[in-house]
């Protein structure tokens, strides 16, 4: 415990919390994981440099910059990169008025921007920033379709931007629910499914939209996918009924592969189904969702190279499209060459839990018979290899020479439960840790009731 105690004194007096600028920092006396999959490196550093990693292993590989923090013996690893999550689009899940998650009466699908209503002051942000989390990808769910609308890459830093890069994906439903939404069955999803994409290359073409092949994208902004199309005026002629014009435009960066395209199906046919897409439109950047019953196909997802992010936690059959639903699945579909991420977080599936599922899957390793993750593979899954299915791969979620300095300092192992982080900072920032629920633990820790606010009084 003095460790611990005089781990965090020291960085409190060298990196004051909410301060706005990177600092240069090294931190020693440390286990140190870089998240790349490898195992951890007792007695190591990690160098930070202009809110970049310069170094992070064994002490001795590199010379210290800046202020040198004390870890106290406590582990380092990069900040957790949480996939698919909800984090900024609600207050109280169950006010209608706080919440931004699904629009069923809404005309539009596709066209739905989430980058536009992430709330940074929102509690479960600040949660999760206290639980490790750093960065993430925020998205709604499908309300009135089989699309759900364009989700964000987002930062948890306390600050008023956290759109690192809006509109980096669209989400769709199939299987069960995609069927429900269509209109009652699968076949018509996927009828709805590859009209929309049809209709949106068929749209790009004749307008002339950025993504087409009639115009290459002329703007470029880098990280940003190119000027959404829906800027774009245009007076091509149209002869579909089933989307508005405003969706088909923001089907266009998705149907020429400049868009990831996120689909979400359970059942192993429904999965086949999925990669087949790749027959009618080549360009397709698929990411698959949900996959409980991966392991049944993961050859043919590892064949066809697209990667997946999963429920840990999904054993159990609980829909008919999830009857071989199994704890293995993730660890089967790695050890068959899958690129699974840990993920899919909302309401009560909180992305502070990652670690949690993610130390679940060691566990499950070591229980003869059973098919889990190593620890090193099991950090990656909640780190470096969701940054690298969002597309920013080597930029986030890993402790390597230029990648952005998202790093957090726990007082054990990270995959135990018993641990939590000490500091959090991102792009180099040393972060608050307080949050709503912070401030009722301590208001409300001992029975004194001279400190309540007025609204108590008797």
């Amino acid at each position: 415990m003095k460790h611990l105690l005089s781990a965090a004194a020291t960085l409190g007096l060298a990196l004051s919390a909410g301060s706005l600028a990177a600092q240069d920092f090294t931190v020693t006396n440390a286990t140190v994981a870089t998240g790349d999959g490898s195992e951890p490196v007792e007695g190591g550093i990690v160098v930070v440099t202009g809110g970049r990693v310069t170094y992070a292993g064994p002490a001795g590989g590199a010379a210290p910059a800046g202020t040198v923090v004390d870890a106290g013996g406590g582990w380092v690893t990069p900040g957790i990169f949480a996939s698919l999550t909800d984090l900024g689009l609600y207050d109280v899940s169950g006010v209608s008025n706080s919440n931004d998650l699904s629009a069923r009466s809404s005309p539009f699908s596709a066209a739905l921007d989430f980058s536009t209503s992430i709330n940074p002051a929102s509690t479960q942000v600040a949660v999760s920033r206290a639980g490790g989390v750093t960065r993430a990808t925020a998205i709604g769910t499908a309300g009135s379709s089989i699309f759900a609308g364009q989700g964000a890459i987002i930062d948890l830093g306390d600050d008023p931007e956290p759109v690192v890069r809006p509109r980096a994906f669209q989400m769709i439903e199939l299987g069960e629910r995609g069927g429900a939404l269509a209109g009652g069955s699968r076949p018509a999803a996927h009828a709805l499914l590859r009209n929309a994409l049809r209709e949106a290359r068929q749209y790009g073409e004749a307008s002339g939209i950025s993504g087409s092949r009639r115009r290459p994208a002329s703007i470029d902004t880098g990280d940003d996918v190119p000027i959404d199309p829906r800027l774009v005026d245009s007076e091509a002629e149209r002869d579909d009924v089933l989307l508005s014009r405003f969706d088909a435009a923001a089907l266009v960066p998705v149907v020429s592969g400049q868009q990831q395209l996120y689909i979400r199906a359970e059942r192993a046919a429904d999965i086949r189904s999925v990669l087949a897409l790749k027959s009618e439109f080549p360009a397709l950047d698929l990411v698959l969702v949900g996959v409980s019953e991966g392991w049944l196909v993961a050859r043919e997802i590892a064949a066809a190279g697209v990667p997946v992010i999963a429920d840990p936690l999904d054993d159990l059959p609980s829909s008919f499209e999830q009857l071989a639903a199994t704890q293995d699945n993730v660890g089967r579909m790695v050890d068959a060459g899958v690129t699974v991420a840990v993920g899919s977080y909302s309401d009560m599936e909180q992305p502070r839990f990652a670690p949690q599922y993610a130390g679940n899957l060691v566990s499950l390793a070591r229980v003869p018979g059973r098919t889990g993750l190593t620890w090193g593979e099991a950090l990656a899954s909640i780190t470096s290899i969701p940054a690298q299915i969002a597309g920013v791969g080597g930029r986030y979620g890993v402790l390597a020479p230029g990648a952005v300095a998202d790093v957090v300092i726990w007082d054990g192992d990270p995959l135990e439960l018993s641990s939590r982080p000490t500091r959090v900072f991102i792009d180099g920032i040393d972060q608050p840790l307080t949050n709503h629920q912070t401030r009722l633990r301590d208001r409300y820790r001992d029975l004194d009731e001279s400190d309540l606010p007025k609204a108590y009084d008797r």
